[in-house]
């Protein structure tokens, strides 16, 4: 009887020395293997991440002060430069606004004066270093509002998806699609696998945001962004109020703008479309400034802040005294900060390399 015990308790340090456990039902017992998961391979060893980890261990500790309810777990993102480029040369909406009214066969001739001004704009500061006219992201939105109006959402994410295969515009070996900051889908996995919600809170175009994260498995009602109106494509100048969709008709963009989602509009939008306050945030500019201090405005739970910084020139475009100065910046603001140059181990993967621009 001894030796059977001893053999049977053997068996079982074994089996939780190799990430399995015993369990059964009656007489019966089977071994189930217990994965364990490797998380931030992509990282360098850093104190932005070492925050993150103590803090997920923290609040998922039922046992801790600091224990956040699952459904209370909300993580917010920005999108353009916290997890996917925008140094190619620029944000990818203002990208493909270039291209729809300069050089889509299909649209440029028909592209309204203001559109084509906005987008000579986006080219001349791309090519030549000009200056952006003052609240360019306002009167960018407007002329995207115009440009993309009349397609049905199907015809539109096929237009952005199109455009988003097309070689990023600086790097060899990536497409605008593929443009992910491979170490920040890591951090969605980790949080994901901790109970976390993530929701991305952008200011481009909310169904550009959504065609571009589709392939990361996030659902579109987990995606926040500038929004136009939609209409029926049959409702003509009907108000919706008073006007009943059939079943043979489609949702169609107008030229309409609804909101800009940035800075304070970001707090707008999180509270109105999640309504909860967020525990954790993550962004890389001014714009995500006033949702970060919303995050740390939670009185309910304890919260934490992360700022990238854009400072690598060798593996990105970056800017090096600009990304000087929004360290800077973004310390004395309390938040924590990323260093793409320092924490990253890669940042588009290590098939990517960066190379000069090529303007046609």
């Amino acid at each position: 009887m001894m030796k059977a015990t001893v053999f049977f308790v053997l068996v079982l340090l074994s089996a939780v020395a190799q990430g399995s456990v015993l369990s059964g039902k009656d007489n019966d017992q089977k071994v189930v293997s217990v994965p364990q998961k490797e998380y931030f391979t992509l990282w360098n060893e850093c104190a932005a991440l070492k925050t993150l980890e103590e803090f997920v261990a923290d609040v998922t500790n039922p046992s801790s002060s600091n224990f956040i309810r699952v459904e209370d777990r909300i993580a917010t993102f920005d999108m353009d430069g916290t997890f996917i480029g925008e140094l190619y040369p620029t944000y990818f909406e203002y990208n493909m606004l270039e291209y729809r009214a300069l050089d889509d066969p299909e649209y440029k001739d028909k592209a309204p004066d203001d559109v084509r001004e906005t987008a000579q704009e986006i080219r001349d500061f791309v090519r030549q270093g000009k200056a952006l006219p003052s609240h360019f992201d306002m009167k960018h939105a407007h002329a995207a509002a115009m440009a993309y109006a009349g397609m049905t959402l199907a015809e539109f994410d096929a237009y952005v998806k199109a455009y988003a295969a097309k070689p990023a515009n600086g790097f060899k070996g990536m497409t605008y699609g593929q443009s992910f900051y491979k170490p920040m889908l890591e951090v969605f996995d980790y949080l994901n696998d901790n109970g976390f919600t993530c929701y991305v809170i952008s200011g481009s175009d909310r169904f550009i945001c959504r065609s571009l994260v589709e392939s990361l498995g996030m659902e579109p009602n987990k995606v926040v962004g500038m929004d136009v109106c939609l209409m029926s494509n049959k409702q003509g100048n009907n108000p919706g109020v008073d006007y009943t969709m059939g079943k043979d008709e489609c949702l169609v963009r107008t030229d309409s703008l609804i909101i800009k989602n940035l800075k304070t509009n970001k707090v707008r939008q999180i509270s109105q479309e999640i309504g909860k306050v967020p525990v954790l945030s993550f962004g890389n500019s001014s714009g995500d400034e006033a949702m970060h201090n919303y995050c740390l405005s939670n009185k309910k739970y304890r919260t934490a802040t992360f700022m990238l910084v854009a400072d690598d020139d060798a593996r990105d475009h970056a800017n090096l005294e600009e990304g000087a100065r929004r360290e800077k910046k973004w310390r004395e603001a309390g938040y924590n900060v990323i260093s793409m140059k320092n924490d990253f181990r890669t940042i588009y993967g290590q098939s990517v390399e960066k190379t000069e621009f090529i303007f046609p």
